[in-house]
């Protein structure tokens, strides 16, 4: 008999997530398996009970939940043998989109119920995973914003984009370094992806892969308002590569340093966080997890 436990946060996207076990039983009969499902009542609470559930030997863990969960969840399972199966709950769903997991409850149960294994590389930010993305600069401000919001709605997300535009100035001179080469920016945003999606459709990096071991980096230097105004507006449509300012480059590891700062606002997987540190080093994990999709 197979253990599967259902790492549910009941808040993602717009709330009121249930699962239903009658629903999941349709698909993974009581005689082949023995179903959990774990409920999270706070932030990070998702890493305890996926680690229990490391412990109670399941065989699959799905996450189910937006990018934060899924990080969360995900995280426990690097370079460990258990499968991460994904619901996708949130708002943004931008790895989900990568692996083409449908929104639909059912239609992602019978993905997982195929158990299909892809092996997929991970991002390592300092002591931090990553599946998706990692930024620092405008779209870390655009994550706080809409992390203050009350909605978790695409008008949410562009209403914090609006809000951070207003104050470009977070990052000072910094100095990065990857493929033998250090060079200085005073940059606008620095984004560190695995996947070809953030979620609501939007991309920085159309051609990053989850598979090729490699990481794609863009780098917009500080712009003026019109500059800004338009990155913004291409962003949405994937034509922001063709501002000559912008810089994409693909690399197995970068750091990045700030010389005046002790502190990196930063968004990991459409999470908020603060390192403190005048630098951060990012890698990739070829091959470090295994997704069920």
């Amino acid at each position: 008999m197979k253990h599967i436990h259902f790492i549910l946060n009941s808040i993602a996207g717009k709330g009121n997530n249930n699962l239903d076990l009658k629903l999941i039983n349709k698909y993974f009969d009581k005689s082949d398996y023995h179903v959990v499902i774990k409920p999270t009542f706070y932030k990070k609470h998702a890493i305890k009970l996926t680690q229990a559930s490391i412990t109670e030997e399941a065989d699959i863990v799905v996450a189910c939940g937006g990018d934060g969960t899924i990080n969360e969840v995900a995280s426990c399972l690097v370079s460990t043998s258990i499968p991460l199966g994904i619901i996708p709950l949130g708002s943004g769903n931008g790895l989900t989109s990568n692996l083409n997991i449908p929104k639909n409850i059912e239609s992602a149960l019978e993905i997982i119920k195929n158990n299909t294994i892809k092996k997929i590389d991970v991002g390592l930010l300092n002591q931090h995973y990553f599946f998706s993305n990692s930024g620092i600069g405008f779209d870390a401000q655009v994550i706080k914003h809409y992390e203050a919001s009350r909605k978790r709605t695409l008008s949410s997300y562009i209403k914090a984009t609006i809000k951070s535009l207003k104050k470009t100035d977070i990052l000072t001179e910094v100095e990065t370094t990857f493929n033998n080469t250090t060079l200085l920016h005073k940059p606008f945003l620095i984004f560190i992806s695995n996947s070809n999606q953030m979620g609501y459709n939007v991309s920085l990096t159309p051609k990053a892969s989850l598979i090729d071991g490699k990481l794609d980096i863009l780098i917009a230097p500080k712009l003026n308002t019109l500059k800004i105004a338009l990155f913004t507006i291409l962003m949405f449509f994937k034509k922001h590569h063709i501002l000559k300012e912008v810089e994409i480059h693909q690399t197995k590891e970068i750091k990045i340093t700030q010389n005046n700062k002790q502190l990196f606002q930063i968004q990991l997987d459409g999470e908020f966080l603060m390192i403190k540190g005048n630098s951060i080093q990012i890698s990739v994990l070829e091959k470090a997890i295994n997704v069920i999709a």
